[in-house]
């Protein structure tokens, strides 16, 4: 039996309180209003039944990283992938782990003349990459989403 794979896009808020929890709603709501969408983030998920093996880039994890997290409807909407994408995510995560989350390179998806970081990683352009996409610098979240909708 193969695993499902989607795209998985975050359109949640951090719960909690503290200034933590502030920065990362502020960081989410600012990355929704530039990005033109309801997404701040992206992963590309491998279904355990009901556990999702996720692979990423996260700010909030410091850069590259493979994380198990149960995914509710109310924070994510998954869009469904090729099998295939299970592999290309694997082996991307292994190429690339250890690598530091891209904080300047992030504002590529939206300014073009600002190219990412050698090396580190955001978020959608770590899944662009994975999922083959030519120029993935240029991906937010919600370009994704409308690729993959």
């Amino acid at each position: 039996m193969t695993n499902k794979v989607y795209l998985a896009l975050y359109k949640g808020k951090k719960s909690g309180k503290g200034m933590n929890v502030l920065a990362a709603r502020l960081s989410d709501w600012l990355i929704r209003k530039i990005t033109f969408g309801d997404y701040s983030h992206c992963e590309i998920t491998i279904d355990l039944g009901g556990k999702f093996e996720c692979y990423s880039a996260s700010l909030r994890d410091g850069g590259v990283r493979r994380k198990l997290i149960y995914l509710t409807n109310e924070k994510w909407d998954l869009l469904s992938l090729e099998p295939e994408m299970a592999k290309q995510a694997r082996s991307l995560y292994r190429q690339t782990l250890g690598a530091k989350y891209d904080t300047f390179g992030v504002l590529a998806a939206v300014l073009p003349r600002v190219s990412s970081s050698r090396g580190r990683w955001f978020c959608s352009e770590w899944c662009a990459t994975a999922l083959g996409l030519d120029k993935p610098q240029t991906y937010s979240p919600n370009d994704l989403a409308n690729k993959f909708k």
